[in-house]
């Protein structure tokens, strides 16, 4: 018997990479309607978790580690700044750069954010033990590396349209480890 052979009567059994692709569309569509309520979207939870761990990087290098052009990066960031979430202040090595910072206002939704992360990521892996779930986070870190992404950075960025007014049910990059 050919245990090749693709048996017509049963459904074809989906295989990892489906599977990722069907969990991360899922995850992202929850962890952006969990945190509607924050006025945020993905892509937005992102940079405020990126300027929280690093602070006072340019514009220019913002858009480069996210793999967005700068022409897109700027009316992102301009909205987040109209918001009073991040600001923008002068590089003290060159005049002619703005570093970003967060604001005491988008630390503090920063903070309420990752009560949110937190429990998305505990909906998300509910069905595992503590030991399984440490095990999968470690093996799709592991896909990650090997698949040459950027670590905590969606590439999604790099696609990321610039409509900058509401921010609810906007597609964006799922950042749910804020």
């Amino acid at each position: 018997m050919d245990t090749d052979a693709v048996d017509a009567s049963r459904p074809p059994q989906a295989g990892a990479a489906f599977l990722l692709a069907q969990l991360g569309a899922h995850a992202a569509e929850l962890f952006a309607q969990r945190i509607v309520r924050l006025d945020l979207t993905p892509a937005q939870a992102g940079l405020l978790r990126l300027l929280a761990q690093t602070p006072g990087r340019s514009q220019r290098e913002l858009a480069d580690v996210l793999g967005m052009p700068p022409s897109r990066f700027v009316p992102f960031a301009d909205d987040l700044e109209r918001r009073g979430l991040l600001e923008r202040r002068k590089n003290p090595g060159d005049r002619r750069l703005h570093a970003l910072f967060l604001t005491e206002d988008g630390a503090e939704l920063l903070s309420r954010l990752r009560v949110e992360a937190a429990a998305h990521e505990k909906q998300m892996c509910a069905a595992l033990a503590p030991s399984e779930h440490q095990e999968l986070t470690g093996l799709l870190r592991r896909l990650a590396q090997q698949q040459g992404l950027s670590p905590g950075i969606h590439p999604g960025y790099r696609s990321m349209r610039t409509s900058s007014t509401s921010t609810a049910g906007r597609p964006a990059p799922d950042q749910s480890t804020a």
